[in-house]
């Protein structure tokens, strides 16, 4: 991808805009998180941007995502916008060691600094465009709820995998989690995939709903739908969106604040600090039960 500061130009990592480099304008806003604009600026394309880490989910990277997020929605040529990882993936998930930090906090202040995390994220639903979540590399954990949460609608490389682990780590699951995937997938798929933390390829993960296509290239599949929305009536787009958005937060504030006080429960176990350290030494936990 083509990104264009000044007079320079930068090379990045996020496959699949080369062919549109011509068309493209762009503000680089800082490390975490890029953003760049297609088609006259009609279509936001905005990276997740921390590959050495796979795009790790951390409260700096929300910081920086709300402050383009709020400046975006100024902008009142959008249409549509795309949310992608650099590199090799989406997202990982949280980051390890700031879940070990949790361990050692107090129920109380995880349950603020959870409610305050989720929502850095999900801030992308304030956007008031469609945004298309192009999952071009594995979306685990936190960072597949946030392509739940975060997008209207998603395009997923034939080989990422997508899964919410939260059971594995020893963790109840976060970020709307609860509350989007029994919408998105119905309550049956969504306690099998959240009680059992397993991981879904992009071909079942069509088949179960969770996201609308399958692509070789998930950016470049995600602008033809950016494109195509761009040739729809703009106040039926947004009132359409708004309609949909609505219906989806109803009781959304609840189920959030559940999650965090469940989660702020599970912090202070063993078994959290055991699924953390086993993942990070890459061997399967030994769950106790306390």
């Amino acid at each position: 991808m083509l990104v264009f500061r000044g007079m320079r130009v930068l090379r990045s990592t996020c496959p699949g805009l080369s062919r549109s480099a011509n068309k493209l304008q762009a503000r680089k806003y800082s490390n975490l998180v890029t953003t760049t604009l297609e088609e006259e600026g009609k279509i936001a394309v905005i990276t997740l941007n921390n590959p050495g880490k796979l795009n790790a989910l951390t409260e700096p990277m929300g910081d920086e995502l709300t402050e383009q997020v709020n400046s975006l929605k100024s902008n009142k040529n959008l249409r549509a916008a795309i949310l992608t990882g650099a590199g090799k993936a989406f997202s990982a998930g949280g980051d390890l060691d700031w879940l070990l930090q949790r361990h050692r906090d107090t129920p109380q202040n995880n349950i603020d600094i959870m409610m305050k995390f989720y929502k850095r994220f999900l801030v992308m639903r304030d956007l008031p465009v469609p945004v298309i979540g192009a999952i071009n590399g594995p979306a685990i954990g936190a960072g597949f709820c946030l392509a739940l949460g975060g997008t209207d609608i998603r395009v997923a490389h034939t080989k990422a995998k997508m899964g919410l682990t939260f059971t594995k780590l020893g963790l109840h699951p976060g970020m709307a989690a609860t509350h989007f995937l029994p919408q998105i997938a119905g309550p049956q798929v969504a306690a099998d995939l959240l009680f059992t933390g397993r991981l879904v390829d992009s071909s079942e993960a069509v088949r179960l709903g969770l996201v609308s296509k399958s692509s070789d290239n998930a950016v470049e599949t995600s602008l033809e739908i950016a494109r195509d929305i761009c040739l729809s009536a703009p106040v039926s787009v947004s009132t359409l969106l708004k309609t949909l958005r609505d219906k989806q937060n109803i009781n959304l504030e609840e189920s959030l604040r559940r999650e965090a006080e469940a989660q702020a429960e599970c912090y202070p176990t063993n078994d959290l600090k055991e699924g953390v350290v086993a993942l990070q030494e890459k061997r399967k936990p030994i769950f106790k039960g306390d």
